[in-house]
């Protein structure tokens, strides 16, 4: 790949982020603003700048990667990543907007009437969202490393960075115009380049190669434990993933939350058809490059591997463009979402506080990602998906649908579930993953369903301390902020 071309690419899109992030700070003014952008964002605005955050490393990259390695089995991740925007859309989007709050803490603290239950919230959340930002600055140092020649911390760095600007500018506000910008340039930067692959290997009568039979690596299908239980980290962890919840703060009323919702559906679904078929005609048509050791970088090899030349060039460069703007805009969501809590928890609830906040909550994990190193974006974020959906998830789930949930109960449910399935993860990578058992490698089949009937179980048995203020928020929460209006 021509790394002058590559670089090139990486300067543009780091550019247009900062351009439309300060282009945002001309209308960022108060603390609404930098928080949830004065709860003003319309649907289509919203499902883009979604889109554009919960596209990630793993969606860009790891996806492709997986499918190239294992086939059939990893068709769960995209299926996965999508079908649990219809859980939320079930669930959580509107009694989430309807609930009038800033962050999940706020929520927890006002559903459950606890100091102690926002503190635990606010623990989990970072953690998330430290958890989540690490892949994405190890795919910007994959990047980097491959397209340019350059060394890997440079890509994480140039995230941090780039990302540290476009937030402390101008907020939740300025995000979203950068994610919405984002969706549709990784959108185009993987369509263009895997539809002129086609018709070249069209045009010419390329033969495909044959398939591995089994993984490169050596390891073996995956069991029905591991899909059941990766298809549940999916589903259930989309629930809780806080970039993801805060955007639903945004919307003008929980109608507006659910359109928001519906319109991700489609956009997700469209993206993800894309990855796919890198994954696929690169099982086919390029297998070797499985068996290099790193199948996260297939999607930017794959146009000069396929087409070549400067028409090769110029697809990896459009390529890599993508896949920088999925680092930037996953970590840009991320940390305004953690900044949130941060500075009303630790700073001060002021855009002085949101600032400092979004600096520190992008450079903590900055340090974690420049220790470690990763093989398998699309795994390490399923991961992170068990955790959330064994902590963030349950609390979310029983405090606006059951009436029963004590402040006891949900500091019980969110530390065991995270106890858990922490656990198995450390056990995990101490162990290695060729020696790591089923059931250590995909926790969430037994930590998440564990998660939900500790917090039942203790609830039911701490029922004297079920809020005063219960009947008023769920009444908030389950009530039309806008009845219709008769004879419609």
């Amino acid at each position: 790949m021509n790394a002058g071309v590559a670089a090139a690419a990486l300067a543009v899109v780091s550019v247009a982020t900062a351009v439309i992030g300060f282009y945002g700070l001309r209308i960022s003014r108060t603390t609404g603003d930098f928080y949830v952008a004065s709860r003003t964002v319309r649907p289509w605005w919203n499902a883009s700048a979604i889109g554009g955050e919960y596209l990630s490393a793993a969606s860009f990259l790891g996806v492709a990667g997986l499918i190239l390695l294992s086939g059939t089995d990893a068709l769960w991740f995209p299926v996965g990543y999508t079908a649990g925007y219809l859980m939320l859309l079930l669930f959580v989007a509107a009694p989430l907007r309807r609930s009038g709050a800033y962050t999940i803490p706020d929520f927890t603290e006002a559903r459950l009437d606890s100091r102690a239950v926002r503190k635990v919230t606010s623990l989990v959340v970072v953690l998330v969202g430290w958890l989540y930002i690490v892949p994405q600055l190890h795919g910007a140092a994959l990047t980097i490393r491959i397209t340019t020649g350059l060394p890997s911390w440079v890509g994480s760095v140039a995230v941090v960075v780039v990302v540290c600007l476009t937030v402390v500018a101008g907020g939740m506000r300025s995000i979203t115009f950068v994610q919405a910008f984002q969706y549709w340039l990784k959108l185009t930067a993987l369509a263009v380049p895997i539809l002129f692959i086609l018709f070249v290997l069209a045009g010419t009568g390329a033969s495909p190669v044959a398939a591995p039979a089994v993984n490169p690596t050596g390891q073996p299908p995956a069991s029905l434990y591991s899909n059941v239980s990766l298809l549940v980290a999916l589903l259930f962890g989309t629930l809780g993933l806080p970039h993801v919840l805060v955007r639903f703060y945004t919307n003008p009323d929980g109608q507006s939350a659910r359109r928001t919702t519906l319109i991700v559906l489609g956009l997700l679904s469209v993206f993800y058809l894309f990855p796919t078929a890198y994954g696929l005609v690169g099982r086919m048509f390029a297998p070797a490059l499985g068996r290099s050791g790193q199948p996260d970088a297939m999607v930017l090899l794959l146009p000069r591997e396929l087409v070549g030349g400067a028409a090769g060039d110029l697809l990896a460069a459009l390529v890599v463009a993508g896949a920088f703007a999925a680092f930037l805009s996953t970590t840009s969501g991320l940390v305004v979402s953690l900044a949130g809590v941060v500075s009303q928890d630790v700073l001060g609830a002021g855009v002085g506080g949101f600032r400092l906040a979004a600096v520190v909550s992008a450079v903590v994990p900055l340090g974690f990602a420049l220790m470690t190193d990763s093989l398998a974006l699309a795994g390490s974020v399923g991961l992170v998906f068990a955790f959330t959906a064994s902590t963030v998830c349950p609390v979310l789930l029983l405090g606006i649908w059951w009436r029963g949930l004590t402040d006891a109960g949900a500091i019980a449910g969110m530390l065991t579930g995270g106890l858990l399935c922490g656990g198995a993860m450390i056990a995990g990578s101490v162990a290695g993953a060729a020696n790591t058992p089923a059931w250590l490698a995909q926790p969430a089949a037994w930590s998440v369903p564990t998660a939900f009937a500790v917090m039942v179980l203790v609830s039911r048995a701490t029922a004297g301390r079920v809020p005063a203020t219960l009947s008023r928020v769920m009444t908030r929460l389950h009530t039309p902020e806008r009845p219709l209006a008769t004879g419609r």
